[in-house]
């Protein structure tokens, strides 16, 4: 488990060691095929942010190399909002007086075709807040099997399984997990995550690599901009996905950066702020670490932002996307778990990145058909 690993890591150790980073060091980085976590760790400190400009090229060339001109495009669309955690910058936290929604089966449907209306959307994130007993794994395998007539690439962004229950929701159709660590630093993870589920550390961790035992195709990873020192962080989350990608090798996988903005139930700020220039270094840094893994921006980054990153290094990116329960019809006026900053149309996203040169593609799995409900 990589619980284990992560024991070996210094965290503070870490941090010296991206600050102490060289001219040296990024050049050697920058000259080298296939790049190691120290490659990475010099690659994003303050010392490469003379070349974000050569590292613009390169992460240009492998992302030509290795994707095309091509965008993934997907939308996420929230179940429920009804969640047992007490994550301190969350919209859905358990004591945030809301109205607390968990759709129905008709609804569920309602939000299908809705969606499906919007543009030939194939790829769709299944969202929900962390209560397993309102909306646990039967809820989920219904939703799924819901899904298969409108979708040909389903995932989840829900509480972290067992293995067993990931592989049951693969026989319902699932092809992708993705889930946000938040942060690496276990210490203060208890600070963030006080109370419920979430707030167990290694759980939530290990949650990858049950992941990977149950074959799931596709996984997902990221942390929360804003609660730790993000070059830390994110060094972390690069050797958690070399390990992933040493141990289960046949899995695909993406990343994620979200940044965090202000939550619904207010006092949270941010701990630390990443500027677009040190996003765009870490997206960067990223493509030049590994040519192969799918970076992800959802609709959190503004229209000019995801525009520009859009030839630099992301691959997959959301659009016109609600982050409310029954967003797309059912409820589209309840709160969201965050407010979204490229508020486009899926049509005018579209248009936009066609202007640039880059295609989206809508459809690029369709192996969910293959499964079959037990």
């Amino acid at each position: 488990m990589f619980s284990d690993e992560l024991r070996k890591i210094d965290w503070d150790k870490t941090t010296e060691k991206i600050y102490s980073s060289t001219d040296a060091d990024v050049r050697r980085a920058l000259s080298k095929d296939k790049c190691d976590v120290d490659d990475f760790m010099a690659l994003i400190s303050p010392a490469a942010e003379p070349y974000l400009e050569t590292m613009a090229r390169l992460s240009r060339k492998y992302t030509l190399k290795r994707f095309g001109k091509t965008m993934s495009m997907f939308i996420p669309l929230y179940l429920t909002n009804s969640c047992t955690n007490s994550c301190v910058y969350c919209g859905f936290h358990v004591s945030n007086k809301m109205k607390r929604t968990i759709l129905k089966p008709e609804e569920i449907e309602n939000e299908y075709k809705a969606i499906k209306k919007l543009a030939p959307f194939e790829n769709l994130l299944i969202v929900t807040g962390e209560n397993p007993v309102a909306a646990g794994v039967d809820y989920l395998a219904k939703a799924l099997d819901m899904a298969k007539p409108y979708f040909s690439n389903l995932k989840i962004e829900v509480m972290p399984l067992k293995a067993e229950e990931y592989a049951e929701l693969v026989r319902h159709g699932l092809n992708g997990v993705i889930c946000f660590q938040e942060t690496y630093h276990e210490k203060n993870y208890k600070v963030y995550h006080p109370k419920g589920m979430k707030s167990n550390f290694e759980w939530r961790l290990n949650g990858f690599d049950r992941m990977g035992q149950a074959g799931v195709h596709s996984i997902g990873m990221g942390v929360l901009i804003g609660l730790e020192e993000w070059r830390t962080d994110v060094t972390m989350m690069a050797y958690h996905l070399r390990y992933l990608q040493k141990t289960y090798w046949k899995t695909k996988y993406s990343v994620n950066f979200p940044r965090m903005r202000p939550a619904e139930n207010g006092g949270f700020q941010p701990n630390v702020i990443m500027s677009d220039k040190q996003l765009a270094q870490l997206t960067f840094a990223m493509r030049i670490f590994d040519h192969d893994v799918d970076i992800s921006y959802s609709t959190r980054e503004n229209a000019s932002f995801r525009d520009h990153m859009a030839t630099l290094g992301v691959t997959t990116m959301s659009a016109e996307s609600k982050t409310d329960p029954g967003g797309y019809y059912t409820y589209p006026q309840s709160l969201e778990q965050f407010h979204v900053s490229d508020e486009r149309t899926a049509a005018e996203v579209e248009k936009a990145l066609k202007k640039l040169g880059v295609e989206p593609v809508w459809k690029d799995w369709d192996q969910s058909f293959d499964h079959k409900s037990a």
